[in-house]
């Protein structure tokens, strides 16, 4: 099977070849014998009824600062791939749900991973809420009294935007920390958006663990330690990624939730779970392929495309 795919996602030469998810999964692509497309998500565009990309086929190496040779560049019709990645990284904003509603006009004739109308209507930090004896105890909120009563509590509390993404703007507020009303107006200065508060998890300064699902099946995990000094655990911030398993109760929230993963066609995820509590289910870009890979040697990638050519072929 030899299937034309296009990548949506930031651009490709700027990629970390040593850590990026997408550049693994685009790799095992083209080993296969499929053939690359990339564009940024500012190219997309729609007109007289149809989707386009305005980006270049690419060939790719593991060679640093020498990984990608592009082709030409093209419009092209999105309906003319069999399988359309969508990996630009957050912020979750009208921009990125824009591209998800030009991707839902094609997704009956390409294969969009993961599915454009259910990574729109499961953000990460709201799709946990369908699951609360998972989760921490958890407020969504723009009222300052009402996080003001939850550190009350609950003591140590995180205080994070909603549709934030990589660790940014995560704040650790301890019971005497004078600093919420200023954070509250700095949020509130940069949108109208609730923000998250949830119960603070102390176990956060052992790890904070990432387990890898494809088609809602537990492959691996890494444990991500927070940097000394740092309340977040995230790579992009300076989280150490470690060797790290599966414990029965881990095992447990991914058979809760597989079935809910299988069914909107979420084919690749990432969930964060801190001391067995499931704090996000990450689907819009999720990360981690590569350290898995080296630490346990699972080949995430060959297991997503093994996955989507059987989907593929079952249409």
């Amino acid at each position: 099977m030899s299937l034309n795919v296009a990548f949506q996602m930031d651009p490709i030469e700027d990629v970390a070849i040593d850590a990026d998810s997408s550049f693994r999964i685009a790799v095992e692509a083209e080993a296969r014998g499929h053939r690359l497309f990339q564009y940024t998500v500012d190219r997309l565009s729609y007109r007289a009824g149809s989707v386009y990309a305005t980006g270049r086929p690419v060939t790719l190496r593991r060679e640093q600062g020498n990984h990608v040779d592009f082709g030409d560049w093209a419009t092209v019709e999105l309906t003319d791939f069999d399988v359309i990645w969508l990996r630009q990284d957050p912020p979750f904003d009208m921009g990125y749900i824009t591209s998800t509603h030009l991707l839902d006009r094609v997704r009956d004739q390409a294969f969009v991973v993961n599915d454009s109308f259910w990574v729109r209507n499961c953000p990460e930090k709201l799709l946990v809420l369908d699951f609360p004896d998972l989760t921490p105890e958890t407020l969504i909120t723009r009222d300052i009294g009402e996080i003001r009563d939850f550190r009350q509590r609950h003591g140590d509390i995180i205080l994070k935007p909603l549709y934030g993404n990589g660790g940014a703007g995560v704040f650790h507020l301890r019971p005497d920390d004078p600093n919420l009303s200023s954070l509250m107006e700095m949020f509130s200065g940069l949108n109208r958006e609730p923000v998250i508060a949830q119960r603070y998890l102390p176990a956060v300064q052992h790890g904070d663990k990432r387990i890898i699902l494809v088609d809602g099946e537990p492959i691996g995990a890494i444990n991500r330690v927070p940097a000394k000094g740092e309340a977040r655990s995230n790579m992009h911030v300076g989280g150490r990624p470690e060797k790290t398993g599966l414990t029965e109760r881990e095992r447990q929230i991914c058979e809760r939730l597989g079935p809910m993963l299988r069914e909107r066609n979420l084919l690749f995820t990432g969930i964060d779970v801190i001391d067995g509590w499931l704090t996000e289910i990450n689907v819009t870009s999720p990360t981690g392929l590569q350290e898995l890979e080296r630490f346990d040697g699972v080949n995430g990638a060959a297991l997503i495309w093994d996955a989507i050519e059987r989907k593929i072929a079952a249409r």
